[in-house]
């Protein structure tokens, strides 16, 4: 036990001074534990030798990595994530698994006979990365974007499948129907005692202790575990047990409490399962490293192949449909799960895990740097797929259609929330003609919406000067920039100002700022008018403080629900 101890301090440790050097140079925390388990593996230093040591620490890990994953998948947006997302991780999935089985097993990895080595890597490249993803498009301010949403959908997609090929994974030696039947049996029991406990039973224990954190804590680990051994007596792995106890609190009222809870403990066992896959990486050969950068290359490669397609074919345009081409570009840690399981289950070459994890590693540095300069790549993919005579959506509606020639005296540029609600604040005040009103963007929500509700809209993106030019910005007498800095893309709203500007010299520009330090530079590029939102918000929730004050909050309530009702606007 005192070895134990020291080995688990000292892969804490390691991995702490590693993860802080990475964090410094902008590189994911991940590839920080995988290179510190290297480093003091057998491999390594040998600061931790011990086999049964690193088995240890690496199912501690994992078990509790699989039920932190399970807490955050939500069934519910899985079930509302509409035809787009669901067509776009069908055949993602889908493609990526079947590409990949027939890649593996054409340059000679072994598929049955005891020996699963293309399946469990066409299953693997198929996953992708949702620590690196989320963190990266949380920094870019992307996540609530029409492809930040996609992603996100696939990668909640993604998860479930890893549920699906857990079920049969114990059973691959002997894939037989009655063998796949009785292993989804299993599962099926597994799933409803699960349910049924956390449904009716866990709900009146976690609402007894919900005011004592540490019970809350523990109760969660006990239940985690105890779902573990039960998969493991079903004959299935304490690894799926996880999975579906996290799953199984995920859909009810009090998840969001026992994750909180839970979640101070997930950094830990994280760092202790990709320090303990660092660990079991020999030193890798030539041979490792050449089938490592053909991974890197197959995984790229798939992902261009099985998600561009069919997002360009349900018109989502071709930015809509490179951008989750390039966010999905990597391995999963999950992937680094499945080859695990599968070497402890004699069902894959140890060579072939190591391959895995250096190409994890590569993916996770390159998209990295390639989801944070995604913009500029996307630009210059469509202007070669557009010169290879693929079509996008401005081909629906010229530009020059919404020129003041057809009616368009007050042009959007950019449509965002403020935009949305600006259309139907002049739609119920009737102020103005929606039909003077004309708006430049390149959501293919947007665009529809628009389309439906009879309002001009170009397909273009404003921060190019040829947009600008087409769209007929020199005609309007009112130009309104609605998106924030924080949102645009290869432009700001200073920048776009002052292009306005130098268009159209005559017309009233009316631009948004986040700092009132903003406010001047906009007037010196050429704005009327300069919104700062944030102070109407202010001057909003004091007038609500105010109703509070004297019991007015109902009748404030009203108002808003009266002001609200039979609103009609388009949001992406």
């Amino acid at each position: 036990m005192h070895d134990l101890v020291f080995d688990i301090a000292v892969c804490t440790v390691t991995a702490w001074t590693l993860a802080v050097a990475a964090q410094a140079i902008g590189q994911p925390v991940i590839l920080a534990y995988l290179i510190g388990g290297f480093v003091i593996g057998p491999s390594g230093f040998r600061l931790v030798s011990s086999e049964e040591s690193i088995a240890t620490i690496s199912e501690l890990g994992l078990i509790f990595l699989l039920f932190m994953i399970g807490l955050e998948i939500d069934l519910r947006k899985i079930i509302r994530s509409g035809p787009v997302i669901l067509v776009a991780a069908l055949a993602q999935i889908g493609g990526c698994c079947l590409l990949g089985i027939f890649f593996f097993l054409y340059i000679g990895l072994p598929l049955g006979g005891g020996h699963w080595d293309a399946l469990y890597l066409g299953v693997a490249a198929a996953l992708s990365s949702t620590v690196i993803i989320v963190k990266v498009l949380y920094d870019k301010r992307e996540l609530d974007t029409l492809p930040g949403r996609i992603t996100l959908g696939v990668l909640v997609l993604q998860d479930l499948f890893v549920i699906l090929f857990l079920a049969i994974q114990p059973s691959l030696n002997d894939l037989r129907a009655e063998v796949i039947v009785l292993s989804i049996l299993r599962v099926g029991v597994l799933v409803a005692s699960a349910l049924l406990v956390s449904r009716f039973i866990l709900p009146v224990l976690f609402f007894r202790i919900a005011r004592l954190p540490e019970l809350v804590l523990v109760g969660a680990l006990a239940w985690c575990l105890a779902l573990g051994q039960l998969a493991e007596l079903l004959h299935l792995s304490r690894e799926m047990g996880a999975l579906v106890a996290g799953v199984s609190l995920s859909t009810f009222p009090y998840a969001l409490d026992v994750a909180a809870k839970v979640t101070s403990l997930r950094d830990f066992f994280v760092t202790l399962f990709f320090v303990g896959v660092g660990m079991t990486i020999p030193i890798p050969s030539l041979d490792v490293f050449g089938f490592a950068a053909v991974l890197v290359v197959f995984t790229v490669a798939s992902r261009l192949v099985t998600i561009i397609p069919p997002l360009y074919a349900l018109r989502q345009g071709l930015r809509t449909s490179l951008l989750p081409a390039i966010n999905l570009s990597q391995l999963s840690e999950f992937s680094l799960v499945l080859l695990q399981i599968g070497v402890a289950a004699g069902h894959v070459a140890p060579a072939v895990k190591a391959a895995t994890s250096i190409s994890f590693v590569v993916l996770a540095a390159i998209s990295t740097f390639g989801m944070g300069r995604s913009d500029a790549l996307v630009r210059g993919a469509i202007a070669a797929l557009k010169r290879l005579g693929l079509r996008d959506l401005d081909g629906e509606m010229p530009l020059e259609t919404v020129t003041s020639e057809h009616g368009a005296r007050i042009m959007l540029l950019g449509f965002f929330r403020t935009a949305s609600s600006l259309i139907a604040e002049l739609e119920a005040r009737q102020s103005a003609s929606l039909a003077d009103v004309a708006v430049v963007d390149f959501n293919p929500v947007v665009h529809r919406g628009l389309m439906e509700r009879g309002i001009k809209v170009a397909y273009g993106d404003i921060s190019q000067p040829e947009t600008l030019i087409h769209a007929g910005v020199r005609h309007a007498e009112v130009l309104i920039c609605t998106v924030p800095d924080f949102l645009l893309k290869g432009v700001t709203n200073e920048r776009l100002v002052r292009q306005l500007r130098s268009l159209n010299p005559t017309a009233t520009i009316l631009a948004p700022a986040e700092l009132i330090s903003d406010v001047d530079a906009l007037y010196a590029a050429g704005a009327d008018y300069v919104m700062v939102t944030r102070l109407t918000e202010a001057s909003q929730l004091c007038d609500v403080l105010e109703a509070i004050d004297d019991g007015l909050l109902s009748s404030k309530r009203e108002s808003l629900a009266i002001s609200l009702k039979d609103r009609r606007e388009v949001l992406a």
